[in-house]
């Protein structure tokens, strides 16, 4: 029976057997196969048996789901050996029968951000943030400010013109 064996440092080992056509995968405990792991998704992903296929279908999680690196939208296979990742979890699909021991690969525990920064980007300092050539900061001219001032200045005045013209018309009957 194919199962989902768990790769990541920290949770190596866990495991899950897909005994059914709908496994929902997922940090909270209302599903079935639950990963509490910050990256992923409260609902992250089902996971579908369609004949011979396992089928993944992305929940519109928010850290995404992907098959040998390649992120899914909708639905991907996933096939015996390949990687799934699931936020930062990543996750083999084993086809069930007993595999011949592989030599042990050592555990990578690099964590890979997405859209990070390069060591270049670093050396070249930073790039058109603060101009630190001044030394000071310069205060912006706020001039929406200045005419809310203005405005109420002039209310004010209409305000008061019409209270005069009423006490006019008040003592004249």
């Amino acid at each position: 029976m194919a199962k989902l064996v768990v790769l990541s440092e920290g949770m190596t080992g866990q495991s899950y057997e897909l005994k059914v056509d709908k496994t929902t995968v997922g940090r909270v405990e209302d599903n079935t196969f639950q990963i509490a792991d910050p990256s992923v998704s409260s609902h992250h992903c089902e996971v579908l048996l369609r004949g011979n296929d396992v089928v993944i279908k992305d929940l519109n999680s928010t850290n995404g789901t992907f098959i040998n690196g390649q992120q899914i939208t909708g639905e991907g296979v996933l096939k015996p050996g390949q990687v799934v990742r699931f936020g930062q979890v990543e996750v083999r699909l084993d086809a069930g029968a007993p595999a011949a021991p592989a030599a042990k690969r050592p555990v990578d525990s690099t964590l890979i951000i997405p859209k990070g920064v390069s060591l270049e980007q670093l050396e070249q300092g930073p790039q058109g943030g603060f101009d630190t050539t001044k030394g000071v900061f310069t205060k912006k001219k706020d001039k929406s400010n200045k005419y809310f001032v203005i405005g109420i200045i002039v209310f004010a005045v209409v305000i008061g013109c019409l209270f005069i013209f009423l006490l006019s018309q008040v003592n004249h009957h």
